[in-house]
């Protein structure tokens, strides 16, 4: 194991982290299976204890060894947790999770991939990574911790940081018109958006189980608190009254309907949705969720619903269509190849008729 520095994080030039698993036997495994040895090192109160905790009880339910089982970070507070998982893993370098992800999906398929990040890193650095994963549909799961700020450089404004946020790179007010995630990644085309809430396990454990099931990239959102730099950045979902008045909560097939019942989402006359009364609005205008939507447009209008207010948000999974993934597409070409022409010679290729010497 890397040995961390005395702000617990990993030692620079030790980011590489192998672990030697004894193999099991085929029992299936539980949650004390995915706990690695070492000290779980957040700020108390922080969202990642929560997320880690079920993603831990989780992973059991994949029923897949866990040395198939690959945790890929970069860099953040985030980005410490494959220290935590007992599997193979790695901390990579800044924003550069997905790539690294992307190789070792394409070249072993017969691994689970999951990607974990933060805003920061996979908005400012990692974007151009992050939607071409997404794009190829890599067949990897991407957990984006969304806190809204810098926490591990100590309290700057993120890609995700509200219009006007004050913090110590902006002490006037962020000018910055902030990302929204889920918008990000579908106008990147993913297979497979979704958004959860770190407070709310039974739901993050449902998205988690979800995007396992997708073959192809899976990109979830995590609101995820920060208590010491952006403290109560999503206080209004958690209310006691959150659940009712201001969450949406998606269910394919089911009518979509939130404020206990009484609201409702239609499109309106640009191709944007709208909350309605339900008494006020004629049924057959209410929409139904439908995941499976090939065309992303009407998820891409759900992710807009977002506010800086939160007014109604919605969560769950926005978009699940089936499409072939990456390592599948290059798995066939790589058999057609081989079919037309034997084996290949790596040596021929690198001096292929677009080389020449030089006396």
């Amino acid at each position: 194991m890397p040995e961390a520095n005395g702000n617990g994080q990993p030692g620079e030039g030790h980011r590489l982290r192998s672990l030697t698993l004894v193999p099991r036997a085929a029992a299936r495994s539980a949650t004390k299976d995915f706990k690695s040895d070492q000290e779980v090192r957040w700020c108390p109160g922080c969202g990642d204890y929560a997320i880690l905790a079920a993603f831990q009880a989780f992973l059991p339910e994949l029923e897949v060894p866990r040395e198939n089982v690959v945790v890929i970070s970069g860099i953040g507070c985030s980005s410490r947790l494959p220290y935590y998982v007992n599997s193979y893993g790695m901390h990579s370098i800044h924003g550069r999770a997905p790539a690294i992800a992307t190789g070792l999906a394409a070249s072993r398929p017969d691994l689970s991939v999951w990607v974990i990040t933060g805003d920061g890193d996979a908005l400012s650095i990692g974007g151009n990574h992050l939607i071409h994963a997404l794009r190829r549909n890599v067949n990897i799961k991407i957990l984006l911790f969304n806190n809204r700020i810098y926490g591990l450089t100590k309290g700057q404004y993120s890609p995700t940081s509200e219009r006007g946020k004050v913090t110590k790179s902006t002490p006037f007010g962020s000018l910055d018109h902030p990302f929204n995630p889920a918008s990000l990644a579908l106008g990147a085309d993913a297979s497979f958006v979704a958004r959860t809430i770190d407070s709310d396990r039974r739901h993050l454990t449902s998205v988690l189980r979800a995007a396992a099931d997708h073959q192809g990239a899976a990109f979830i959102e995590i609101y995820q608190n920060c208590p010491i730099f952006n403290d109560d950045a999503f206080a209004p979902l958690k209310e006691a009254s959150a659940t009712d008045q201001r969450l949406i909560k998606l269910e394919h097939g089911e009518p979509v309907r939130f404020a206990g019942g009484t609201r409702g989402l239609r499109f309106g006359p640009h191709g944007d949705l709208e909350a309605v009364e339900v008494t006020a609005a004629d049924e057959d205008t209410l929409i139904a969720h439908d995941a499976h939507r090939a065309d992303p447009s009407y998820a891409f209008a759900l992710s807009r619903l977002d506010t800086s207010d939160f007014r109604h948000t919605p969560v769950g999974v926005f978009r699940q269509v089936e499409q072939a993934s990456y390592d599948e597409l290059m798995a066939e070409q790589i058999d057609a190849a081989r079919s037309r022409g034997g084996p290949g010679d790596l040596a021929a290729l690198l001096a292929g008729s677009d080389t020449w010497e030089v006396s």
